[in-house]
């Protein structure tokens, strides 16, 4: 008898079909976790692919183009004028009672002329001048933009591993919980103790599940925020690496002065004082030279193409006030960007003081927090002790299981903040 194949039945193949998508799906996490990430990963992918960064980065382009417009003015101008006219009627002489056409009716005519501005007095020195500070004003300005972009990565970047340590206290805690239920139960079986003691042991073990859940969400929204500053997809996960750590090393607050930010106010300040010396000149003559050819298409007219050569001056009699009121908005602006100047200075050097008080803090906070730990570790084993020995109560259990998660949360708050704040020091001086 011929034995017919055997196929396995739609719930097998259903089972098997399950256990390949949960493999692929295993080994595809594996594969993502295999990658890690340093902070100077974080930053260089910021610095290449951070969208503010990246419209940012046209700022100083677009400058760069003004001054190329700025110094067009030493160039000379060349300009060509043509077309073709229709007249109703030309127009016509009249000599002794009769009359006679001077021009053509309809006719075609150009104009060709080369001007080369001589001498302005300071005008067009004052506007490549003004460009070429606005520009060098631009290039900081992005450098500045950079580093807030790096603050920004830091931040997050030490806020994931903030969150993860967080994270990873919340679920020892639960392991912690479920082993007290476990001798909870265990002696409300012997009838030691009451049903309240497995009672309050299920209900702190549920609180603590829902503090699992609570940061496996800002984990996530942590990572969501380093993914979009470092440009990777939202979903991307990696290994981040804590060390090496940010240090205060060759930092001072002298350096704080040369931070993009009050580099790009310099120019701005330079940048006014050419504006200043721009306006003035509005007051003086300019010295120009103008070559020209101007043909008009008449037969009643021997010499159709006339050439000129012109050594002229131009000036402004009157402008209703308008020369003066620009070189007083020139003179303001002057005073308000030496003003901005200043106060951003002063701005920066707050933010470095800052930063440094809260990462002495917080250095401080780390060194209690540790010996803090292992206190409330020695404390929970002894408090679990006494519970087995009937000596102590379920309360003090739960009461030092939240301590030492409390205790862990202050610790590894504390090595954030730190880092935050050397992150902050160091923006302040424009080093990150």
């Amino acid at each position: 008898m011929t034995r017919l194949p055997v196929w396995p039945s739609s719930a097998n193949l259903g089972r098997n079909f399950a256990w390949i998508i949960g493999l692929l799906l295993l080994f595809r996490a594996a594969g993502a976790g295999a990658e890690t990430l340093s902070l100077a990963d974080c930053l260089d992918l910021a610095r290449q692919d951070n969208p503010t960064l990246q419209v940012a980065a046209r700022e100083p382009h677009l400058a760069g183009q003004q001054l190329e417009e700025a110094r067009s003015t030493y160039r000379p101008r060349l300009d060509l004028d043509a077309g073709y006219t229709l007249q109703q009627a030309p127009q016509q002489f009249v000599i002794g009672g009769r009359t006679e056409s001077s021009q053509d009716q309809n006719y075609a005519h150009m104009s060709v002329s080369a001007e080369q501005t001589l001498y302005d007095f300071g005008r067009s020195a004052g506007r490549v001048g003004a460009a070429r500070a606005a520009a060098r004003a631009a290039e900081a300005g992005y450098a500045g933009r950079e580093q807030d972009v790096f603050l920004q990565t830091v931040t997050a970047y030490y806020r994931v591993l903030d969150i993860e340590y967080l994270r990873q206290a919340a679920e020892d805690e639960v392991t912690q919980r479920q082993a007290h239920l476990r001798v909870a139960r265990a002696l409300y079986d012997e009838g030691v103790v009451t049903r309240n003691d497995v009672l309050q042991a299920e209900v702190q073990l549920a609180s603590s599940r829902q503090l699992v859940l609570a940061r496996e969400g800002a984990l996530k929204n942590a990572w969501l925020e380093l993914n979009y500053l470092t440009g990777r997809p939202d979903d991307a996960r990696a290994d981040l690496q804590e060390d090496p750590v940010l240090e205060l090393d060759g930092i001072d607050e002298k350096t704080v002065w040369n931070r993009p930010e009050i580099e790009a106010q310099r120019q701005q300040v330079a940048a006014a004082k050419e504006r200043v010396t721009l306006s003035r000149g509005g007051y003086w003559p300019q010295l120009f030279a103008r070559l020209g050819a101007d043909y008009v298409e008449n037969s009643h007219v021997e010499e159709q193409t006339i050439y000129s050569a012109t050594l002229g001056l131009r000036v402004n009699l009157y402008a209703g006030g308008a020369t003066t009121a620009r070189l007083r908005q020139a003179t303001e602006r002057l005073g308000q960007a030496r003003r901005r100047l200043d106060d951003l200075q002063r701005q920066s050097r707050v933010e470095y003081r800052a930063g440094r008080n809260d990462a002495e803090v917080a250095a401080r906070r780390i060194d209690v927090a540790e010996t803090a730990i292992r206190q409330a570790e020695e404390n929970l084993r002894i408090n679990r002790n006494r519970y087995k020995e009937q000596v102590g109560t379920a309360t003090e259990v739960v009461d030092a299981q939240t301590l030492l998660t409390r205790t862990r949360t202050e610790y590894y708050r504390a090595k954030f903040d730190y880092q935050v704040a050397v992150a902050r020091v160091r923006r302040a001086a424009g080093l990150l």
